[in-house]
């Protein structure tokens, strides 16, 4: 393998937790590998919530803990909730100096909604449902600026470069396909994405799919909550891949979900009804699709016209699935959204392997606990990209003179089968989707692994059977039901709290012979 050695600090992913350290570390020199041109293909603009921080005078970063330790089903750490949502009003006015164009009252204070299982309208938005992409902008045009930032679009990290316990590097490829490169650096920090799109049914952008994760466990990293994938309840229904989103602020607003034959049903399940948390209306969701009865948002009585106005993004996709939704309720589904499980990290972002940092949904760092509060995610992103590049800095101490990277033309490779990450797909979604049981688990496992047998030399694709290896793994060892995890061979939740942490070695122990797939 071709290799290049630089005294630039890597950054894998260019999504706002990439940006946002990038930017954090200036002056020190980063290379960021990014597949997309910088700003598209990235979780976070397509983030239609906002970000939750108490700005309020009302409300406080304490109450912000609490409402995040009791969405997370008894697994958050507490500490780490205290310290993020101590430091989130700082982000949010950075964001706003960096140039977010944050929607303000006449007094000028901060526009406030109230998401699931909030206690105060906390979460700060943009134009409604354009948060992610508006703070995005803002982050691509400010890095752009950024003299220190050295950006290789097209690019697709495929491995970490490892020795002795110690990540060194990267091995990338052309994000089409090619043969890899070995990028050896002081340091890399993993800012590539979550795992929903391991799901056939899923609301991230078509390459977020476990690769950053896979490749940390696939180096040795620890893994912590894998289990933990969120399901967003109210993914617009249309048959598209992937699914729009339907955001939550739209039941802060007073929207129902109704099934098809008008009836709502949150209200008979949650004392919060549709602001319930989300692993309660997920599942409720998921029941009324199997029972046939076809759940729907139902935004008019609540909205009406205005939803047109105060909801672009979901306007937007309505019209494009031939839906009115001034008129007609939204068809929703129950989608993987988010995933709480990633690299094991400590306050400051640090892997379990020397050289390797790791913030946004790929870190799994205590704060979501077995269930996201709702926009706890982009603020998780913002507050361990500088607790990140914060580490980093304080450990290479000088500042090296790193000149761009220069990286050469490899030549051309096959990438995963798109057959066998269809397959892949479903088999998630069949195994470890929203309900589980010990059988499905162990069928998916299996699957998994003649899936990753059919094309055992593409890292690419042993990336993401290594992230569906522990998703599935980790739900079979889990044997109870506690926030997003729901086992229905295990319904209860026990006593104990606690959080799982594996090896991908430790996973592949648990999968049994690989399954043929069945036509």
């Amino acid at each position: 393998m071709q290799g290049i050695a630089t005294g630039r600090i890597v950054i894998v992913g260019a999504g706002l937790g990439a940006l946002y350290a990038a930017l954090m570390l200036a002056p020190r020199p980063v290379l960021m590998i990014s597949p997309e041109p910088l700003g598209q293909g990235a979780s976070s603009a397509w983030a239609q919530g906002g970000v939750a921080a108490a700005m309020d005078p009302a409300d406080s970063a304490d109450a912000h803990a609490a409402d995040t330790l009791r969405a997370g089903a008894g697994t958050v750490d507490p500490d780490i909730a205290r310290m993020v949502t101590a430091e989130a009003r700082a982000h949010i006015l950075k964001l706003t100096g960096l140039g977010t164009p944050f929607d303000r009252a006449a007094d000028g204070g901060y526009v406030l909604s109230r998401e699931a299982a909030h206690s105060f309208a906390r979460v700060v938005r943009v134009k409604g449902d354009q948060a992610g992409a508006e703070i995005m902008r803002a982050l691509v045009a400010a890095t752009r600026a950024a003299a220190s930032v050295q950006v290789a679009e097209g690019w697709l990290a495929t491995g970490l470069a490892h020795d002795t316990g110690r990540v060194t590097g990267v091995e990338v490829a052309r994000a089409e396909g090619s043969a890899a490169l070995r990028i050896t650096a002081p340091a890399v920090l993993l800012a590539g994405g979550g795992s929903g799109g391991l799901y056939a049914l899923t609301t991230n952008p078509p390459r977020i799919r476990g690769q950053a994760v896979g490749m940390a466990a696939r180096a040795g990293a620890v893994i912590a909550d894998a289990e933990f994938v969120q399901f967003h309840p109210t993914a617009i229904d249309c048959g598209a891949d992937p699914a729009p989103l339907a955001t939550e602020a739209l039941r802060g607003e007073g929207a129902q979900l109704v099934n098809r034959l008008g009836q709502r049903f949150m209200a008979d399940l949650h004392p919060d009804a549709e602001l319930a948390p989300r692993d309660v209306v997920a599942r409720a969701i998921y029941a009324q699709t199997q029972a046939g009865l076809r759940p729907m948002l139902d935004t008019r009585a609540a909205l009406g016209p205005r939803i047109l106005a105060d909801f672009p993004a979901v306007a937007q996709a309505c019209a494009l699935a031939g839906i009115d939704p001034v008129t007609q309720p939204i068809p929703v589904a129950a989608a993987a959204h988010y995933h709480m499980g990633g690299v094991a990290t400590d306050a400051d972002g640090r892997s379990s392997l020397a050289g390797l940092w790791a913030c946004g949904e790929v870190a799994s760092t205590g704060l979501h606990g077995a269930n996201r509060l709702a926009s706890n995610g982009l603020l998780e992103a913002l507050v361990y990209a500088r607790r990140a590049a914060l580490s980093i800095a304080g450990e290479l101490c000088a500042i090296p003179d790193a000149a761009p990277v220069a990286l050469p033309d490899p030549p051309p490779a096959a990438g995963p089968d798109p057959a066998l990450v269809a397959r892949l797909r479903r088999a998630m979604t069949e195994g470890a989707g929203v309900i589980r049981d010990a059988p499905g688990l162990s069928r998916c496992l299996a699957r998994i692994a003649a899936i990753e047998a059919a094309q055992p030399d593409c890292p690419a694709l042993l990336n993401m059977t290594a992230t569906a290896t522990l998703i599935a793994a980790a739900a079979l060892m889990r044997r109870e039901s506690r926030g997003a995890h729901c086992r229905s061979d295990f319904p209860e939740t026990l006593p104990q709290a606690r959080r799982s942490r594996l090896t991908l070695a430790e996973a592949l122990a648990l999968r049994p012979a690989p399954e043929p797939e069945t036509t």
